[in-house]
């Protein structure tokens, strides 16, 4: 595991680094990342060529997450976990939770601008801090100078027992786009291959890849294929429920491993585009709309009006329709942007959303259903919110699926479309998403 002292330590830019140097030397790279996160994954897949994969114990279950990692590590010959936020940051969630679950070496990222010896006692607290954590490395990132990795070296070896595995210096030149969500979609290549392969160079420079390895106990190339844990056998043609997913520049947030769950369970999934397709795909019995950045792509989104209708008729028919976070604000009567201006939608739900400055609401979410909806009649959810707009006040008169910790009441439903902010994961709930297909595969009766 990649952890670090904090956020902005430079996690993501060392992971991406590293699962090219690790590839560049013919190893097989598996990547995941810890918590919910939708867009590191999205740039350890540019990378590495492999789907990366969630780990959130919170959402997901320990069962669930050493589970997909045994299976997909198992195929490859190093899995690289990135960690979220600082390593004990989030309690039950955190990267040090997930580390001692499933027994992982931790490389530490120390950010080590305007610190000199003084990182002994960061290094060094860290250590101590749990004592069950295999703290394998440390790399020291944003070095100034050879005299300030001189210093900061010598400080680590003479206080502390965790090897210092290499530097970086303070100017990579490795920037990654931002905006208001966090990092840039990997399918929008924020990194071109020139820069990628400046920085694997940095790395192998940089870090003691040999040693690093060594102290993860990885031996290298795997002699023969792996062979992964037994899956579920594919349901036969026949039984399939074929459901519509939104896959474009707008609508990208998707757990893979809910599309593995839904696939597993009976689901044909057909992708399609609500910012270019003029129609909705022929013979599908279900929609789902995930979450994205429908506010960025908001002009485009109210001009394919045939689109628009497309999916205000399939909610009016009763038809299955789920929607969450963007897709929920695509069934709004429009969004007004940060500019003031104000984009006609779907008109599915009567209220409008609008785009805030700051962040809106964070945070994991249990959600009790209180009714009957094609999850199931009860139980709970497990997920996950993060979001920049806000909606005006859902008139009473809408129905309410699901209660949360606190109170407050979500998952909004009009016939047989329910939306809402929250974005789920099915991996503690699978018997919900069996439900959902079978209630697509009657038609919604």
């Amino acid at each position: 595991m990649l952890a670090a002292t904090h956020s902005e330590a430079g996690k993501t830019t060392i992971t991406l680094g590293l699962l090219a140097a690790l590839a560049e030397r013919g190893l097989d790279v598996q990547p995941f990342k810890c918590g919910p996160d939708f867009i590191d994954p999205t740039l350890h897949q540019v990378v590495s060529g492999q789907v990366s994969r969630n780990l959130d114990l919170r959402m997901c279950g320990p069962d669930f997450v050493t589970a997909c990692f045994r299976q997909y590590a198992a195929l490859a010959d190093v899995a690289v976990v990135e960690g979220v936020m600082g390593l004990f940051d989030g309690g039950a969630a955190s990267s040090a939770a997930l580390a001692k679950t499933l027994r992982l070496p931790i490389v530490l990222i120390v950010d080590s601008r305007s610190c000199a010896e003084s990182i002994a006692a960061i290094v060094k607290g860290f250590e101590s801090l749990d004592p069950e954590l295999n703290l394998a490395g440390v790399i020291l990132n944003r070095v100034g100078s050879p005299r300030h990795l001189d210093l900061l070296h010598r400080a680590i070896d003479e206080h502390c027992r965790t090897p210092v595995l290499g530097a970086l210096p303070r100017d990579t030149d490795f920037a990654i786009p931002e905006r208001h969500l966090g990092l840039v979609m990997g399918e929008e290549m924020p990194l071109n291959d020139e820069q990628l392969a400046r920085l694997a160079r940095t790395i192998n420079q940089g870090l003691n890849l040999e040693k690093l390895l060594a102290a993860c106990n990885i031996k290298g190339p795997k002699a023969g294929p792996a062979t992964p844990e037994v899956t579920p056998a594919r349901p036969s043609a026949s039984s399939l429920a074929r459901i519509a997913i939104a896959r474009d520049q707008a609508f990208c947030f998707y757990y893979q491993d809910n599309l593995d769950l839904l696939v597993e369970q009976g689901a044909e999934l057909v992708p399609f585009s609500p910012l270019r397709d003029l129609k909705l795909p022929d013979n599908i019995d279900g929609i789902y709309l995930g979450g994205g950045y429908p506010e960025l792509h908001a002009r485009e989104l109210a001009a394919n009006e045939t689109m628009l209708t497309a999916i205000r008729e399939w909610a009016r028919q009763d038809k299955p329709l789920y929607d969450e976070c963007g897709g929920f604000m695509y069934l709004t009567r429009g969004i007004t942007d940060q500019q003031d201006t104000f984009w006609p939608l779907a008109a599915v739900f009567p209220t409008t959303a609008r785009m805030k400055r700051r962040l809106a609401r964070l945070g994991y979410r249990e959600a009790r259903i209180t009714g009957p909806c094609f999850w199931g009649e009860s139980g709970q959810m497990y997920g996950h919110e993060f979001h920049y707009s806000e909606i005006k006040e859902m008139p009473s008169e809408i129905r309410r699926v699901y209660t949360l910790q606190d109170g407050s009441q979500e998952g909004y439903q009009i016939h047989n479309t329910l939306a809402g902010y929250l974005h789920l994961h099915f991996g503690k709930t699978p018997a919900a998403v069996r439900n959902f297909i079978e209630f697509c595969q009657t038609g919604g009766g």
